[in-house]
């Protein structure tokens, strides 16, 4: 299983175990596939050799170079991949929910901020895209609970869009934050 540095390689021992042989044999069938898309890449370990998506994203990745699952080192180093205006917002979001509620740690996780508990719950996300940033409760209990407030979103079944240059709504922030903690505590 993979650490907290993101490196694909510590998969490598669970795949020798639960597939046989050495990793270069599976390295070396994933080699073999020349020019396949990574999706192709993928089916062909998991429908052929009964490969879990991680352990096939993991082989896969490391064959086409990427050694690390970790883009970001910290939630800084993602703030500084993005543009000024969604910057800006993205920090808002964040230092409206952790002035009220510091108890919650700032973190990146599977590339993205995020804000979790001490005991590793996860409380709320953002990712930014091209035209919107989407904010992620990680509860589709919660977001059903807030349907009517977030109607004038795009909402989806997990998360919801902001503009970039969304105006935070602390208030709708922290009770979102509050519905998942009640939730996970």
């Amino acid at each position: 299983m993979a650490d907290d540095t993101g490196d694909r390689t510590k998969y490598f021992p669970a795949i020798e175990k639960k597939h046989g042989g050495p990793i270069s044999i599976w390295l070396d069938r994933v080699t073999d596939l020349g020019d396949a898309k990574y999706p192709e890449q993928v089916a062909y370990l998991r429908d052929n050799h009964g490969f879990s998506q991680a352990h096939a994203n993991a082989l896969v990745m490391y064959v086409r170079g990427s050694t690390s699952s970790k883009r970001f080192k910290n939630p800084d180093d993602y703030f500084r991949h993005l543009e000024p205006t969604p910057r800006k917002t993205a920090k808002a979001v964040f230092a409206a929910i952790t002035a009220e509620r510091p108890e919650l740690e700032l973190v990146v996780a599977w590339n993205h901020p995020m804000l979790r508990t001490a005991e590793g719950a996860y409380v709320i996300g953002l990712s930014a895209a091209t035209r919107h940033l989407l904010l992620n409760p990680f509860s589709g209990a919660v977001m059903a609970a807030f349907a009517e407030r977030l109607k004038d979103y795009g909402v989806n079944k997990m998360t919801f869009k902001v503009p970039l240059d969304w105006q935070v709504d602390q208030d709708l922030l922290l009770a979102l934050v509050d519905a998942r903690l009640a939730e996970v505590r």
